[in-house]
C-alpha cells in the first residue's frame, strides 16, 4: 500500500469535514443560496465533488466511467437539494467505503485502464485516481471558501499544511 495515497485521501476526508463543519456554523439557506460563480449555489459544488469521489469509487472498484458517469447523472439534482448533513452523511459513507477498498488492496500501485467517453484511454492506478480524487476536492472546496466571502462570510483553513499541524 501506498502510505502517501492513504495520508493524503485521509487529508481529503478531514478536509471535507472541515468545511461541512463551517457550513453547518451559517443559516441554513446560505448552502443553496445562489451566487455568481462556476456553480450556481455552495450545494452544487458540494454535490460535484461528492459525485466525482463516488465516480472514481466506482471506477477504481471496476465499473466503466460511462457507467459512472450514469450513475451520478442519475441522483445529481436529488442530491443539490439535500441539506449540509444529508451531504455530511453520504460523504462520511462513501469514505468508509474508499477505506475498506484501500486497506483490501494487496497493490494501489496496479495498473487500471480507464476509459473516458471524451478523452480516451488512460492508464493509471487506484493510487492515482485517488490523488485526483484529493486534488479535484481540494480545488472545489477553494470555490466553496470563495462562495462564501461572496456571501459575506469567511471561510476556514483546510489546507494540507494545517491537517499535518493537527495530525
Amino acid at each position: 500500500m501506498t502510505n502517501s495515497t492513504i495520508k493524503m485521501y485521509d487529508y481529503h476526508v478531514w478536509a471535507n469535514g472541515v468545511i461541512m463543519n463551517r457550513l453547518k456554523e451559517l443559516p441554513q439557506e446560505i448552502y443553496h443560496k445562489e451566487v455568481l460563480n462556476g456553480f450556481s449555489s455552495i450545494s452544487k459544488v458540494m454535490t460535484h465533488i461528492y459525485l466525482v469521489d463516488s465516480g472514481w469509487f466506482d471506477i477504481i472498484s471496476g465499473k466503466s466511467m460511462k457507467e459512472a458517469f450514469a450513475s451520478a447523472n442519475a441522483v445529481r439534482e436529488e442530491l443539490e437539494a439535500n441539506n449540509i448533513e444529508e451531504m455530511e452523511t453520504l460523504f462520511f459513507n462513501l469514505s468508509e467505503r474508499y477505506k475498506v477498498f484501500i486497506n483490501l488492496q494487496e497493490d494501489l500501485e496496479r495498473a487500471i485502464v480507464v476509459d473516458n467517453p471524451y478523452a480516451g484511454l488512460l492508464e493509471t492506478s487506484p493510487s492515482e485516481s485517488i490523488l485526483h480524487v484529493v486534488t479535484h476536492g481540494s480545488y472545489h472546496r477553494g470555490n466553496v471558501a470563495t462562495m462564501l466571502r461572496q456571501l459575506g462570510h469567511t471561510s476556514v483553513m483546510q489546507d494540507y499544511g494545517l491537517y499535518l499541524y493537527s495530525h
